[in-house]
């Protein structure tokens, strides 16, 4: 997947820089995005905008599959958020 975030990224999505923590299972990705450009880190305790955790396996099926969580994944506790309105932009600056 990050191999091919350069070629996806759609500049002008986000307007000011925004990071997202991603932690999937035992693998933590920190993504700054802004207006031009992103930048990727492998770990890191970084204070994110946007902190989401689930399996590797539903990040796997929304970045490739088109899917899109429901209320359902939330609830159930299979996406942890603590700000799901940033994930569909952040999915749009990546051309998903």
């Amino acid at each position: 997947m990050i191999s091919e975030m350069e070629a996806a990224f759609c500049k002008g999505v986000f307007s000011k820089e925004t990071t997202f923590r991603f932690q999937l299972e035992d693998t933590v990705i920190v993504i700054t995005v802004d207006g031009d450009g992103y930048q990727v880190e492998r770990g890191g305790a970084a204070v994110a905008d946007c902190n989401c955790a689930t399996s590797a396996e539903i990040f796997r099926k929304i970045w490739y599959e088109g899917y899109r969580p429901g209320i359902m994944d939330f609830l159930s506790g299979a996406i942890v958020c603590d700000n799901p309105l940033l994930l569909p932009p952040f999915l749009r600056a990546f051309g998903r």
